[in-house]
């Protein structure tokens, strides 16, 4: 337990975010994540984590871990009050056992046991550790010691089962996270037990089984399930060092876009795995999870792999299944999308997964989605356990931290990549110090160039990381030139996806939005075609860049910052096939 991860996680709110991100935090807030408790009784003031009498299981704990770390990031007063009246309800629950949280279990879902249960709990402790964090609550560090006392003497009688079973690892981030602040024994006993009960996810993505669509359930195929599990070998790792759970991940990851891959970087999972054809649809809480899980590998292995996993998807896959405004969203998106509408498709979810809506199909999406561009905005850079910094992705920011042998740094990270692919870094330090900052060179960037106050610096990477170490002094200005070229990738059944660093792009189809349930706030549409969506590609054509301002919010389509112009044609006999594109 006392081995070195590659880098380490800046406590949040050192990290703030700046440009088109704090804006998209703020539209965020404008929208489900500031006002769902007003709109949407599940995570109200009757929950069961605010001693209320409804639904006590996930949603409240998932609401709360989105809703907390976008309150400290946009430094919002209003939503730091919300946040609060989870984490002290929670805290003043704490029994002497040690034990907390609602009485009982009330809860839509079927699939558990409602005498017991320890998934809900591994939510709200993610919380704790990130509103310790935040504000240096003294009473966390206690608190969870209690809790987890009382976790290690009934775990053996009460053991992990379900979902609790299947993310076992959500509980043991926060074990560790509290051992490296105690070092108390028996944690890493607890950590054994844990492990011991939790699905062997390292056999799972070492020698993977699942090669085809899924047609029934199975815990190890569950697309949620997957897209957490995939950090556990990774959490594993860091208890063991065992190289086999590396191996497992990069594996598990290279099988699951084999046999289940998307354009947009997610595996597909209309609940279960799905396959590669492109009207599978992806489930939203999925996107998410996978994007945390790419955060704790990043932090974990220090590999540059997982940062362009983590910006493919939350640069595509996340916006893309949720409205431009925050005010719906869906359950299930498809990468060839081109009606959004009440109809049964070759899914297991139900036929109204693809509205866009407060919650289609089922609501753990709506209490889970509002994590993704928070904690995106908390993992942009990490210390690499060494005095120096690492950037895992290049959205505008600002990075305030101690560097070299303690002194006080802050980086001011501006050119609204990834609609740009210049990165302008601003270094204020209180004296000249030497460290190193590692760069991640994206997958798809074949020349990178940096600057240092106009000079060129020579960039080697490794594993995605080019390492430059150097004294560094007050005001030096970086820039770093990230080339993007446009390339197209070949897919399931010939279909080809066309790419430019970071972003995927898609035909602007006219959204003609009509309106199926109206509510207070957060209604339910349907979406059809306005325009022509039978066009395909010449094979030979160029691609012309075109660039504009880039909008408050720039994953709107009619306000792209960035087009590409390109060669086609209409293909008169595509067809509709079960609902969705042929």
């Amino acid at each position: 337990m006392n081995l070195r991860t590659a880098f380490e996680a800046l406590p949040l709110g050192r990290i703030k975010p700046a440009g088109w991100l704090r804006n998209q935090l703020r539209i965020q807030a404008d929208g489900f994540t500031g006002h769902l408790d007003e709109q949407w009784a599940d995570v109200g003031a009757d929950n069961g984590w605010l001693g209320g009498k409804g639904e006590s299981w996930e949603r409240g704990p998932y609401y709360v871990d989105g809703l907390l770390p976008l309150a400290y990031l946009l430094e919002d007063e209003q939503l730091i009050a919300k946040a609060n009246r989870w984490v002290e309800w929670s805290l003043a629950s704490q029994k002497e056992d040690g034990s907390f949280g609602p009485e009982r279990i009330e809860t839509v879902n079927n699939d558990v046991n409602k005498r017991q249960d320890w998934w809900h709990y591994m939510i709200m402790l993610k919380v704790m550790t990130q509103h310790a964090e935040a504000v240096g609550d003294t009473r966390i560090i206690p608190f969870l010691t209690s809790f987890f006392k009382y976790v290690h003497s009934t775990i053996t009688e009460n053991p992990l089962q379900g979902w609790a079973e299947a993310r076992g690892a959500e509980m043991l981030l926060s074990i560790q996270w509290l051992y490296k602040r105690t070092n108390d024994a028996f944690l890493l006993e607890l950590a054994r037990q844990v492990v011991g009960q939790t699905i062997d996810w390292t056999e799972v993505f070492h020698d993977f089984p699942f090669w085809r669509k899924v047609e029934e359930w199975d815990w190890k195929t569950h697309v949620v399930n997957v897209a957490m599990g995939i950090k556990t070998p990774g959490v594993l790792y860091e208890l063991s060092g065992e190289p086999l759970e590396r191996e497992a991940v990069h594996r598990g990851i290279d099988s699951l876009m084999t046999y289940h891959g998307q354009a947009h970087g997610m595996f597909s999972g209309d609940e279960w795995l799905s396959g590669t054809h492109p009207s599978q649809g992806v489930e939203l809480c999925a996107v998410v999870e996978y994007m945390f899980s790419m955060e704790q590998l990043t932090r974990i292995f220090g590999d540059g792999r997982f940062g362009d996993i983590l910006e493919k998807v939350a640069f595509n896959a996340l916006p893309a299944a949720i409205s431009g405004d925050w005010t719906s969203h869906q359950y299930d998106q498809q990468v060839n999308q081109i009606v959004c509408n009440i109809a049964p498709r070759s899914w297991s979810n139900g036929p109204d997964a693809n509205l866009f809506g407060l919650t289609p199909h089922f609501g753990c999406c709506t209490a889970n989605m509002h994590q993704g561009w928070p904690k995106l905005a908390s993992h942009l850079w990490m210390l690499d356990g060494k005095g120096g910094l690492a950037a895992v992705s290049y959205a505008p920011c600002t990075v305030s931290t101690q560097v070299g042998a303690g002194v006080e740094a802050k980086l001011e990270v501006s050119g609204d990549y990834p609609f740009r692919d210049e990165v302008a870094i601003v270094i204020f330090l209180a004296r000249p110090e030497r460290f190193a900052i590692s760069f991640r060179i994206p997958e798809w960037c074949t020349s990178p160039v940096l600057t240092v106050n106009g000079e060129p610096v020579v960039l080697q990477s490794v594993n995605g990381y080019a390492r430059v170490e150097r004294e560094w002094g007050d005001q030096d200005k970086l820039l770093l030139h990230l080339p993007m070229e446009v390339k197209t990738v070949s897919r399931n059944l010939y279909a080809f996806s066309v790419e430019r660093g970071p972003l995927v792009y898609a035909l602007p189809i006219q959204e003609n939005w009509q309106l199926l349930t109206r509510r207070e706030m957060f209604h339910d549409w349907e979406i059809y075609p306005g325009s022509a969506w039978k066009y395909g590609l010449l094979s030979d054509t160029d691609y012309e860049v075109s660039l504009a301002d880039i909008p408050y919010q720039p994953f709107d389509a009619a306000n792209a910052p960035v087009r590409l112009k390109a060669s086609g044609q209409l293909v008169r006999e595509w067809k509709m096939e079960g609902n969705s594109a042929g």
